[in-house]
């Protein structure tokens, strides 16, 4: 037996939680006090805002690939973590985030920052409960951190009054239940048949497959059917090798333009995709009736969520794909596969040679070129950094050029809260301290998360951020033009003006330069591995006229 205080840090202890992202007041007084002390396990990490503390969170989760654990403050805390929570139930990023309650015992006197916390963050979270007594709070964090493992991954919030931390009467704490892990899917038998059957078979590669360690299982089963294979929309994981012959690039965010990019195949294997989550909208399916459609997922609701399939499997991605290319291999003859692949790799290393033109025809000084800025950041690349991605302009660039083949080399999140990816890097690299980070951020993007600058440089991690600056928010300028505004016409709100970023960082003690083309900028992210510390890097990018 013992308190709730105790019973937390021994939960968090079991359930691997080895460091608490945060920002506190007087609501986590109690849990401050008892993470006080040098050497004290979980670590505290600060972070100077909500958002901030919640996108640590996310990319230390990703990381670690485990639950991590963030602690917000009352009502305006966990207002102002809702954006993080979103991004990590629209990426299943799994974690648990408690927020502090008033005491009960005035919470009838409407005391300052209370309110319906839960009611606060049911919308973004898989599950929010408040704990009601001292001796439920250790069987609510079980299930909180089941939940949050449990697919869809996500988010869960605990809502815990500060006197129920204070609490000395003694409560007991449940044993972690461990789970079996899913096996492979029934009905493989079938879908293999169906696959096969193909004269041209396509392949979508979603972000369950890098979630879940499965990229090398997806590659055996595109080769086996020498299968075209495409990222997902705004994939948020590399999900399938850049370079491999088969790769041909992310499919767009819009219904419409993936209609027109399946409709030249027969067969489709979408594996472990949110099949499709559109940005704009497009009348029409995104999937042509005449394909046939074979859709594996973790989760029992996504196969046939947005359109119907031929056949929906749930199962383990992993052994669930590993045993697909067994049936695939044995099926679909060898020499067949060879030349779809051949015939698709010669296709797609065209594509990629006219690409490598104009992008090498527009690098220069600066301002750079947004073309020529991500191919120059691409391949300076090492090959064992993490590319943590918010660039929205530059970052569709990005997708294009890049060649990413270690799995967990690329992070995003397609929650689209923007502000995620200074915070995300941070945790990330916390998270995975023996891979360079480099966070690419669109000056836009990099001003809804600022503070977390502050935690890089309170903790000296050494992330390389990247702010690609155009001084306007170029995507809806790009928007407009698509629907006949024109660039060049003046709109209200979509200019920041000139900012100097070095300015910025340094007032958060990060060292800071402004590259003054793109050979200079690929020298700095080529030095990644050599950091300390953080580092931010100004590119000054061309704007609209």
């Amino acid at each position: 037996m013992t308190t709730a205080l105790r019973a937390l840090l021994e939960i968090l202890a079991d359930e691997g939680v080895d460091r608490v992202f945060g920002n506190p007041g007087t609501t986590e007084l109690p849990l401050i006090e008892a993470l006080s002390g040098p050497g004290t396990v979980p670590e505290y990490v600060l972070g100077v805002q909500e958002g901030s503390v919640v996108a640590m969170a996310d990319g230390y989760a990703r990381a670690t690939r485990r639950p991590a654990f963030a602690s917000l403050h009352i009502a305006a805390g966990t207002a102002n973590g809702l954006i993080g929570m979103l991004n990590a139930r629209r990426s299943r990023t799994p974690m648990v985030v408690m927020a502090g309650q008033q005491d009960r015992r005035h919470l009838l006197q409407d005391p300052m920052l209370a309110g319906d916390l839960v009611a606060l963050a049911s919308g973004a979270a898989k599950r929010a409960e408040e704990v009601h007594r001292p001796e439920d709070l250790p069987l609510v964090l079980r299930r909180a951190f089941a939940l949050a493992r449990q697919p869809p991954q996500g988010p869960v919030f605990v809502s815990v009054p500060m006197d129920v931390l204070e609490d000395a009467a003694p409560v007991e704490v449940p044993a972690r239940s461990p789970l079996a892990p899913p096996g492979p899917a029934g009905g493989l038998d079938r879908a293999a048949a169906l696959l096969a059957a193909a004269e041209r078979p396509a392949v979508v590669a979603g972000d369950g497959v890098g979630r879940d360690g499965a990229v090398a299982a997806l590659v055996r089963v595109a080769e086996a059917l020498g299968a075209v294979t495409y990222h997902q929309p705004m994939n948020d994981h590399l999900d399938f090798p850049g370079s491999h012959p088969l790769y041909a690039g992310p499919l767009p965010p819009v219904n419409a333009r993936i209609h027109e990019r399946l409709k030249g195949h027969d067969a489709l294997l979408i594996a472990g995709c949110r099949a499709f989550s559109p940005h704009h909208y497009s009348p029409g399916p995104p999937v042509p009736e005449h394909l046939t459609v074979v859709q594996i997922d973790t989760d029992p609701a996504e196969p046939g969520r947005n359109f119907p399939v031929d056949l929906g499997l749930t199962g383990a991605l992993d052994s669930s794909l590993a045993a697909l290319a067994g049936r695939l291999t044995r099926l679909v003859p060898e020499d067949t596969a060879r030349e779809r692949t051949r015939e698709a790799g010669a296709r797609h290393a065209q594509a990629r040679d006219r690409l490598e033109l104009r992008a090498r025809s527009a690098r220069g000084g600066a301002p750079l070129d947004p073309l020529a800025a991500a191919h120059a950041l691409a391949g300076a690349l090492p090959e064992e950094a993490v590319l943590v991605e918010e660039s929205i302009t530059v970052g569709v660039h990005l997708r294009d050029v890049l060649r990413r083949d270690r799995p967990g080399g690329f992070v995003h999140t397609v929650g689209g809260g923007l502000g995620w990816g200074i915070g995300a890097a941070v945790g990330h690299r916390l998270g995975a301290p023996e891979r360079p980070v480099v966070a690419v951020l669109g000056d836009g993007c990099a001003m809804f998360g600022l503070q977390g600058l502050w935690s890089a440089a309170h903790h000296r991690v050494p992330v390389l951020f990247v702010v690609m600056a155009n001084g306007e928010y170029r995507t809806l300028k790009d928007t407009l033009g698509a629907r006949g505004g024109g660039p060049a016409v003046p709109h209200p709100g979509l200019g920041l003006g000139e900012l100097d970023w070095r300015v910025a960082a340094r007032f958060f003690g990060i060292p800071a330069v402004r590259v003054d083309g793109t050979e200079e900028l690929a020298r700095t992210v080529a030095a990644v591995r050599g950091l300390d510390g953080p580092l931010l890097v100004e590119v000054p990018l061309r704007g609209h006229p």
